[in-house]
Order: structure tokens, then C-alpha cells, then sequence
């Protein structure tokens, strides 16, 4: 929300000398954190200058201009550093300036800016030579002080209902002095987007006394009339409990003088609070919402039916809003509609934006104001489902005052009247009833104990009562609050502690750390993150984080079958973006966006890891899961269906790594990474975290098929996949060719038995190491024979190693030799050699029953 802090005067005690950054920290200590600062953008002279003057030359490029001279006040007239380009009989000094506009004569007021001045885009402004004169300086239009887009004419005074003498200052004059204060809105407080809700928290903090221009009971109404403009309600079948239009009030203005403009104060205030000024009646509209904080709207009376009517669209209803976009419409889906005469038709989406049929235009004279009172949830449904976030939607899906309504239409209704004539009709509409106040039952104690600071019942009423509730004193501490209408976040007790610590201030809450309890610390699953990622940090690479959105096109690059579970993604309802609207189910599908990207700018060798959550729809119910309404308890059978319709999010661990694994140097050339360093990469945080792992070849997209593994757990699970990706997936992805990569699924890791534990007593006794070397079928998984081994070889073989793999012509043809060093180890005695021997050949034959290895001599 934009505050101009010359419009916030209006209605507080706010000094002129009020430091805004100051201010912008007081506010966050209540809770409003300051977005951004709009302070004046322009630095030296730019003053008010009458023009003496005026010759129109044309010249040969087809553009006439207008040679001025103009009354910049005796001050800037007779400034020694800008020499003049006086004309002979001339009565006094004045400046020479070029200009291309029109749109003024002899004798007007215009703003000039002068050489040394630094208009908004750090345009600077000096004396130039052009079109045959010395142009000592530039006459301003509306854009080019940052006022507006205007641009079609200079700043004429009197056009802005302003005047002056030469050399008074324009930027006091036009209000480009001035501060706004942009401060951030949290979406439970909707009462906060107006300089009505800003106004009330200023006076809070300051402890002023604060008087409510919203108030029904400060703020002149209309007494609702049978004769009012007709409007109907129609929204018998509220959607998941919601009724969308409890209120609408409308007032009627006729006569109004379609040559009215927008006066000056209010553009300015409008372009500070970040809108555009468009028309009178859209502007004072929009005027009336900013300063209160509800939406208005108003209709040409000569373009509607004989009624209008509040419904809910209907299935196939297509309607084109302002934006000139036609949208088809859902059911849920709020409508203002006519009928009735040459009515029939919709005229706006429901506190979001109205449609061209009815708008106001030049030629308007008779208006209906429309302030309604809608549902958030439905205007909000509505605005994300269309895209179409406007300043209306946003303060209706956050929580419009219900009373406000009756003073908005007739604010509105009093400036039209007095900036543009007209006159307020008598007859006034006011459909439906606002809702009854909520009262809270309050325990002084119970906030002291959960803020931390004892207060007395005077001061929480006293807290209370700022906010605008009403208070009333009750039995044993206790106090019954009212809420006030504009304060739908409220409905239950801590709603009202939070309100009184944060009128009182967060900064005054004190802060104590809490002392741990014994023996509590990180879960065994942080443990076993922070194992992982250290692991992988030591080995070079490097953890990023990627976005967990994709799209189905990724999967085809990863070449993914289309039965493959990891393509039933879920769908996202309102996607950052139209091109990634699906939530992925595997890491690498977005983690190679960051390898292209650092490939990209330049790197050559890339390692990077990732660890996150990913989902899938597979296993979901159909449709969306239940919904139950705010406060409302389920059943344990609810739960379950509840429970039943949330996707499982496994937490997975993935990395790539492109180019080379060892970096050239005065070492050496260098290495490029192959399938064997990510294979080794998984298994070593197995290892590493007590757990047994078997390795088998395995063909899954998006690997190799020859040259990708698959890691199996004790349990029989998967734990997940390593090796070098498909040249197919490292063209369609723009990696390097061969790059390599793994994934695995943590919570696979968790579930199973740590087995780094020992129970038993650590021999004393000396190894014997037996060498052996087999041939085998070169499809034989290492990782297959070497379990084979170790049965084979009974308990007491402590180690296994493979220290050498042979392929060549001294064995036959598809076939490969291994070798393996087995380490023995007794815990009651010192084996011999030909106990060691023995343990060895049992080994070797049983890999020759089951293999049919041959013991390479």
C-alpha cells in the first residue's frame, strides 16, 4: 500500500518535519514493513515562468516550434551563469527557451525547468544550442516531472486549477516535495489498503485520538428509499458454504458536466498511491477506495436495464471484461448483470472488473454508484482463476468492512456533486443486511502468558479500544470484546492477544532462547541429510537449489516411457508460470537446468548436487480431496480420505557431474568423469551411513542402457540409479556428451537397519590375505560375484577387495577377468596358510557352481 505522506496529514496529526525512514520503522514495528520509498525525484531549479513571448517558426524538417521567451522571476532572470539571448526593446530580462508544444499562449502560467535541474530518470537539463537559438533551459509537461503519461501538451497552471508568480517554486507548487511511504500488507489484513486503515495505525502509535471518517455514525449516509435504482440478489446457492453478495447499496447522480475534469490535488494523490488517472468519475471512484477501502463502481444510467442483478454465471457464459479480453466463465464465478428494457447482459465481474457495455464514458451525465459487500473467498476464486488481479479484487479477497458500503456510495456521490455539478438523488438502494458484530470473551492472564509481558486489564482494554473494538469489563479478569466490522481477521481470543502485542510493539516483546532439552537434538534424518551432504561437498561437488516445477516436455527429453511413473506429475491449479505447470516427481529433471545454465556462462566442468522433495499423483484419488469448512472438526474417516488425497514426497538426493571429475594441472591431463564415479558416489553413501547395498546393471531412462546401475537394499526396495546419461538425453538437454549422473531416494535410506554397530570383540590375531583371479561372463555383475564370494567363504573372511579387471585377447571373447584380494581373520586363534587356502577354494567354488568362474592362472 502507497501512502502519500501529505495525504496521511489529512487525517492525522502527522509534522511536517516527520522523518519518513523514521516513520517507516515505527510502522514495522507494528507489523508494517516498509516496501519501498517515492521521494522526490527532481533537484534544482524549477520554478513558475510566465511566457512574455511567443513565435512559431517552421523549419525544413516539417516541425514548427515556438520561440519563447518567458519570466522565470528576477532571481533566475538575472543569474550571471546563463547568459541571456535578450531581443532589442525588451523591457525586461527573461530566458529564451525552445519548445514544441502548443497548447499554451502569451501570458499563461507554465512550469520551466532550468540549466542545473535533474528531472526523474537522471535527465539533466542544461542551455543547448537548437533550431537556430540558445535554448537556456525546457517548459515541462506532465511526464516529464514523473506526474503522469500526458504528453501530448506542457503543464499549463490554470488548466490545474493552480497559480503563482514567476520564480515561485513548482516543485512546492505541484507537490513534487513530497514522500510516499510504501509499506507491505499482510493478506489477513485488508483494512490496512487505505489511508483510512494506515490513518488509524499511525494514530494508534502515537496515542492520538483518532476519528473514524468511515464510521456510520461520523460519515453522512443515505437513508436506504423504496425508490431506489432496482437490484436484485440472486445467489440462492451459496458454493461451499459462501454467499457471495450480502449488501449492495447504490445512490444515483444526475446532471453531471461531461466537461469536468479531474482537479490537479486529486491526479496528484492518485499517481502518488500508484494509480492513473483516467476520468473524473473512474478517478473519484477510485479516490473514494483508497482513502476508505472499498471498491466502487459506477455505471452510465442510460446503458442499463431496469435492474440490476447479483448472480453466479452460468456453464458456457462468456463475457469481455475492460481489458478487451473475453473469458469464459465457471459457475462459481460472482456476476453484476441487467435486465429488464434493453438489459440482459453482464456488465462486470464481481469485485473484480467490469465490462465496456455500461462504463462511464465523455458524454455520461446520469451515474448509478454501485458498493457492494462480497464474499473473499468467491471474488478471490475468481481473480486467480481469470489472472486478473485488480485493486478492487485485492482488497475484497482480503476483507472489505461490511458496514463501509452506505459512506463510500455517498463520499463518492458528495465529490462528484461538488468537482463536477449534478445532483445527488434522494432515492438510495440498499439490498441485504451487514452481519452481526462477533464478540470474544477475553481472559486478561491468558496474555500475559502467551505474549510474555504482564498487562493490566486497563491496558489491554485500552489496546483494544484503539483498534476500534468495544470493550466491556467482565467477571475474574475477564473482558468481552466486540469487534469492529473491519476486522474480519478476528475470531477468536489469541486473534485479540496478537492485536495487543502488536499495537504495543514486537520490539518491546522480550527475547529469551529457550535452554534445549537433554538429549534432544537433530533427527536421524537431518543426521543422515547433513552425512550426505558433507559427503558429497568433500568430493567436489557443489549443492544448488532448483525450482521443483516442470513441464511434460522435460519428460520426453529425459526420453521417459509413457507408462513410466515418473510421468504422472500433479498439475498445479495457478502455475508461477503457463510453461512449467506440473510439480516434478525426480530431481535431475531440474537440476539440469542449472547444469546448462553454469555450461552456459561459461564453466567447463560442472559437479552439482541437490537434495529436495518430489511428488507424484500416482496412488491419488480422482478429483480434488474433501474440503471442510474453517473451525469443523473431522472424523478419523475423514482424516483418512483427507490423508488419502495428499501425495507422497519422498525426499531424494540427485547429482550430476560434466566435464572433468579431476581438474589438468602440472599433475597430470586430467580425467573425465565416467559412470564409475557416480556408481561410487551412491555406494560410498551407503557406506557411509552403516548400510548394505547391492549394485546390478540395469537399462532406465534417462542412463545408458549399458552403462547405468541399479542400487537394491537389503529390504528388496531401490534404493535408485547411477551412471552415465543417454547420448539421446545429453543432446536433447544441451549437456555435454557423457555426462553422468545419479538419483536416489532417501527415504528408501531411512528405513533400513544402520549396521555400523559392532557387538562383538575385535580379534587380536593376524590376517591372512589370499589372492584369487576369476574369469567370468563379461554381463556378470562385479557386485554379483563378490556376494558369491563372501558366502562362500564363510564368517570369517573380514574383507573383500577388487583390485583389477582384465578384458583383452589372452581371454576368450566375451568374457572378463577379476580379481579379488580376500582378507581372513579368526577371533581365537592365528589361521594358517592352508586354513586360509581352504576358505579361499570354498569361495572359488562356489562362484564356479553359480557362475561357472574359472580360476585364471
Amino acid at each position: 500500500m502507497r501512502v502519500p505522506l501529505n495525504w496521511l496529514a489529512d487525517y492525522v496529526d502527522l509534522p511536517a518535519d516527520t522523518d519518513p525512514h523514521a516513520l517507516a520503522a515505527e510502522f514495522a514495528a507494528i507489523g508494517l514493513e516498509e516496501e519501498d520509498f517515492f521521494g522526490p525525484e527532481i533537484t534544482g531549479p524549477l520554478v513558475v515562468a510566465r511566457v512574455l513571448e511567443l513565435e512559431k517558426e517552421e523549419h525544413s524538417n516539417g516541425k514548427t516550434i515556438n520561440w519563447c521567451r518567458v519570466d522565470v522571476g528576477d532571481e533566475h532572470n538575472e543569474a550571471d551563469d546563463n547568459p541571456k539571448d535578450p531581443q532589442p526593446g525588451e523591457e525586461r530580462p527573461s530566458r529564451g527557451i525552445i519548445c514544441g508544444a502548443h497548447n499554451f499562449v502569451v501570458g499563461d502560467l507554465v512550469v520551466a525547468c532550468l540549466p542545473g535541474a535533474v528531472l526523474p530518470g537522471d535527465f539533466a537539463i542544461a542551455a543547448r544550442k537548437t533550431y537556430g537559438h540558445k535554448s537556456d533551459g525546457m517548459i515541462c509537461s506532465v511526464k516529464e516531472l514523473g506526474l503522469g503519461e500526458d504528453h501530448d501538451g506542457i503543464i499549463v497552471l490554470k488548466d490545474l486549477g493552480l497559480t503563482g508568480e514567476p520564480g515561485d517554486s513548482a516543485i512546492e507548487l505541484l507537490g513534487l516535495d513530497q514522500v510516499t511511504l510504501d509499506v507491505n500488507v499482510t493478506p489477513d489484513r485488508g483494512y490496512q489498503l487505505s489511508m483510512r486503515g494506515i490513518a488509524r495505525e499511525y494514530a494508534q502509535m502515537k496515542g492520538q485520538t483518532f476519528t473514524d471518517i468511515g464510521s456510520p455514525e461520523v460519515a453522512e449516509v443515505n437513508i436506504p428509499t423504496d425508490d431506489g435504482f432496482p437490484v436484485v440478489i440472486e445467489d440462492s446457492t451459496p458454493i461451499d458454504g459462501h454467499v457471495g453478495c450480502d449488501q449492495f447499496t447504490a445512490v444515483q447522480i444526475t446532471g453531471l458536466d461531461t466537461a469536468a475534469t479531474t482537479p490537479f490535488w486529486m491526479q496528484r494523490r492518485l499517481i502518488a498511491a500508484g494509480m492513473r488517472p483516467i476520468s473524473l468519475t473512474v478517478d473519484v471512484t477510485n479516490y473514494v477506495m483508497l482513502e476508505l477501502g472499498q471498491p466502487l463502481h459506477a455505471y452510465d444510467t442510460s446503458l442499463l436495464g431496469e435492474e440490476i442483478v447479483v448472480r453466479r454465471a452460468q456453464a458456457g457464459e462468456k463475457f469481455t471484461t475492460l481489458d478487451d479480453v473475453e473469458r469464459k466463465l465457471d459457475p462459481e464465478d460472482l456476476l453484476i448483470t441487467d435486465r429488464g428494457g434493453q438489459g440482459g447482459k453482464i456488465i462486470g465481474l464481481a469485485g473484480v472488473m467490469g465490462g465496456a457495455d455500461v462504463e462511464v464514458n465523455s458524454e455520461t451525465t446520469d451515474i448509478v454508484i454501485e458498493a457492494a459487500h462480497f464474499d473473499p473467498i468467491s471474488i478471490a476464486r475468481t481473480a486467480r482463476r481469470h489472472k486478473l488481479s485488480s485493486e478492487a479484487s485485492r482488497r475484497f479477497e482480503r476483507g472489505v468492512d461490511p458496514r463501509l458500503g452506505p459512506v463510500a456510495a455517498r463520499r463518492c456521490a458528495d465529490l462528484l456533486v461538488e468537482l463536477a455539478g449534478g445532483r445527488l438523488s434522494p432515492a438510495t438502494t440498499q439490498v441485504g443486511q451487514a452481519p452481526e458484530p462477533t464478540v470474544i470473551d477475553l481472559d486478561v492472564a491468558r496474555v500475559g502468558n502467551l505474549v510474555g509481558i504482564d498487562y493490566s486489564a486497563a491496558e489491554v482494554t485500552e489496546q483494544l479500544t484503539a483498534i476500534g473494538a468495544s470493550v466491556a469489563a467482565g467477571d475474574e479478569g475477564r473482558l468481552s470484546v466486540t469487534v469492529p466490522s473491519w476486522r474480519t481477521d478476528i475470531t477468536a481470543d489469541v486473534d485479540l492477544i496478537e492485536e495487543v502485542a502488536r499495537t504495543s510493539g514486537y520490539d518491546k516483546i522480550p527475547s529469551i532462547q529457550p535452554a534445549a532439552r537433554a538429549g534432544n537434538g537433530l533427527t536421524e534424518a537431518q543426521k543422515t541429510r547433513r552425512r550426505i551432504s558433507n559427503l558429497l561437498a568433500a568430493d567436489g561437488y557443489t549443492e544448488v537449489l532448483s525450482y521443483p516445477f516442470t513441464n511434460s516436455k522435460r519428460d520426453d527429453e529425459m526420453r521417459l516411457d509413457a507408462d513410466d511413473i515418473r510421468r504422472q506429475h500433479i498439475r498445479l491449479a495457478n502455475p508461477m508460470s503457463e510453461d512449467l505447470p506440473l510439480m516434478r516427481t525426480t530431481l535431475l529433471s531440474t537440476l539440469v537446468e542449472l547444469v546448462v545454465r553454469n555450461f552456459g556462462r561459461g564453466a567447463k566442468d560442472v559437479a552439482l548436487f541437490e537434495g529436495g522433495l518430489v511428488s507424484t499423483s500416482a496412488g491419488l484419488p480422482a478429483g480434488p480431496g474433501p474440503r471442510h469448512l474453517p473451525g469443523y472438526h473431522p472424523s478419523d474417516a475423514e482424516l483418512e480420505k483427507i490423508y488419502a488425497s495428499v501425495p507422497a514426497q519422498p525426499y531424494h538426493y540427485a547429482g550430476i557431474i560434466a566435464g572433468n571429475v579431476e581438474l589438468p594441472g602440472v599433475w597430470g591431463k586430467g580425467r573425465k568423469a565416467d559412470a564409475t564415479d557416480v556408481i561410487d558416489t551412491v555406494r560410498r553413501i551407503a557406506r557411509t551411513n552403516g548400510i548394505e547395498v547391492s549394485v546390478k546393471a540395469d537399462q532406465i531412462a534417462p542412463w545408458h542402457p549399458g552403462r547405468a546401475a541399479k542400487f537394491v537394499l537389503a529390504d528388496g526396495q531401490v534404493l535408485g540409479h547411477a551412471g552415465e546419461l543417454h547420448p539421446k538425453v545429453c543432446e536433447n538437454l544441451g549437456l555435454p556428451a557423457r555426462t553422468v549422473a545419479f538419483e536416489i531416494d532417501l527415504d528408501a535410506l531411512l528405513a533400513q537397519d544402520d549396521l555400523r554397530s559392532w557387538d562383538g570383540a575385535l580379534s587380536t590375531y593376524p590376517v591372512s590375505r589370499q589372492d584369487v583371479a576369476l574369469i567370468v561372463d563379461a554381463d556378470l555383475p562385479t557386485q554379483t560375484l563378490a556376494a558369491t564370494l563372501r558366502e562362500g567363504a564363510g564368517e570369517e573372511l573380514e574383507q573383500l577387495e577388487t583390485f583389477d579387471l582384465y578384458t583383452g585377447d589372452q581371454l576368450p571373447e566375451g568374457k572378463k577377468s577379476l580379481a579379488f584380494r580376500l582378507t581372513f581373520r579368526a577371533a581365537d586363534r592365528t589361521l594358517k596358510a592352508d586354513d586360509a587356502s581352504a576358505m579361499r577354494e570354498a569361495a572359488t567354488k562356489l562362484a564356479a557352481e553359480r557362475h561357472g568362474a574359472e580360476v585364471r592362472s
